[in-house]
């Protein structure tokens, strides 16, 4: 079976910028920033993207492009059979993320329901939180947006790599960008938007220490999709002509300048109405409809912020099924059509647990977490740390001469290629092992 690639450089860009631009850029960079001395979080976290998080793109993506294959494949030709368990467990992370990440998904749907019938349209915080509350504790109603959410997911990997996946990012990425671009225009036209865009540009220095920077590491690790095979699968389907640091470094600043505007997007209208920026996650779901409550325009420009949620999201969802789906295909020789059907069920069916145990469920507690809570624990602060040293050491180490002559133009070998060489074989690994040491 000939493998799928892109259409072109700029659809796989695109697709790949869409996987690692998810809720996290939208919702966690603007309240990790406000929490963190605004423009000095910002600077260190701009330093570590462009070398922790350049680093780990490239070698991700070249392991996929090498290889033509989805991660099990990937780490077994290039590192051997032992080295195709890092692949499964970056597949079974695709596999935990979706399922519970599909629930939250679900709720941006809900929302955009919400803010078109004017239900979430008060400026009460006390009020949206119980909103809120009650809603994801309900045992029916978030499971019917966690099913048309996973729907939409499964209909794009259904239509394929160039058709499904390649198409609808290059549209649904230029809806986010404008999107954003929207809600801040309409942000800073607010009376007193300059000192919210002040207060996330100017940097507080005293709050600089080692918490802080292993915070920043986290956020550029995490927010760049790293970890559990995702660039590794979107990698394996460039063509052979593509010159992957080009492209990676094209990913980065796309994702980085989303992140960046998010910040512009959130922290003008927060601050007008004398909200707090760094209320964590109840940032999305409470304390923004409150805001929009006071706008003028407020219930047009809400939905229009959910839109934007639900777009993030869906970018997201549909790599991390695409992971799981290649998978089969690579090494079962499955068809796409029910590998897809059967996949969305169970991942469907695992996040009715997660659901539940927001609710229901929520008494039943392991280790003192619920369910969905542990889905979460182990996925992002486990399993993406240890994928992101193991594809580090595979290419720093196990696999360096290979991939290095992948990327020698005309035998000529770039001049940061050494930094590159030790970036992946120590400082990645040493830094994201301090990430995990710090999750745990």
């Amino acid at each position: 079976m000939a493998r799928a690639e892109w259409g072109s450089r700029l659809g796989f860009v695109l697709a790949a910028a869409g996987s690692a631009i998810g809720l996290g850029a939208i919702w966690k960079f603007p309240y990790i920033t406000a929490q963190n001395g605004g423009g000095a979080f910002l600077l260190i976290f701009l330093l570590l993207v462009f070398t922790l998080g350049i680093s780990l793109m490239i070698a991700e993506m070249l392991v996929g492009s090498v290889t033509k294959k989805s991660p099990v494949g990937a780490y077994r030709k290039l590192g051997g059979r032992t080295w195709s368990l890092v692949g499964y467990i970056g597949v079974l992370c695709g596999f935990l993320i979706l399922s519970f990440y599909s629930v939250v998904g679900g709720w941006t749907i809900a929302y955009i329901v919400k803010s078109v019938d004017g239900a979430i349209l008060t400026a009460d915080p006390k009020v949206l939180s119980g909103i809120f509350s009650t809603f994801i504790a309900d045992p029916v109603e978030p499971l019917w947006y966690h099913a048309l959410f996973m729907g939409v997911t499964a209909g794009v990997i259904l239509a394929g790599v160039q058709k499904g996946i390649e198409q609808v990012s290059k549209y649904l990425m230029i809806m986010l960008f404008l999107l954003i671009l929207v809600l801040i225009g309409r942000a800073i036209t607010l009376p007193g938007a300059i000192d919210g865009v002040l207060t996330f540009l100017n940097p507080d220095f005293s709050k600089v220490n080692a918490r802080m920077v292993i915070e920043a590491m986290g956020l550029a690790f995490f927010s760049m999709s790293l970890g559990m095979g995702c660039m590794i699968t979107y990698g394996s389907y460039a063509s052979d002509d593509t010159y992957v640091p080009h492209s990676a470094g094209s990913v980065i600043t796309l994702t980085t300048l989303i992140c960046f505007l998010s910040g512009l997007m959130v922290f003008p209208a927060v601050f007008v109405f004398g909200f707090d920026p760094s209320a964590g996650p109840g940032l999305t779901f409470i304390t923004m409809p409150a805001v929009f409550s006071q706008m003028g325009g407020g219930q047009f420009f809400g939905v229009l912020f959910f839109f934007l949620l639900f777009v993030a999201a869906l970018t997201s969802s549909v790599s991390l099924m695409e992971v799981v789906v290649s998978f089969f295909i690579d090494e079962f020789n499955c068809r796409r059509t029910p590998t897809t059907i059967v996949m969305s069920i169970l991942m469907f069916v695992l996040g009715i647990a997660a659901s539940l145990s927001l609710g229901v469920w929520n008494d039943y507690k392991f280790f003192g977490k619920n369910f969905f809570d542990i889905l979460d624990y182990v996925s992002s602060n486990l399993i993406m740390p240890f994928g992101g040293i193991m594809v580090a050491v595979l290419v720093g180490w196990k696999s360096w001469t290979l991939v290095s002559e992948r990327l020698a133009s005309k035998g000529k070998h770039p001049w940061w290629l050494p930094l590159l060489k030790w970036f992946l074989r120590i400082i990645a690994p040493i830094m994201i092992f301090v990430v995990l040491l710090q999750n745990l």
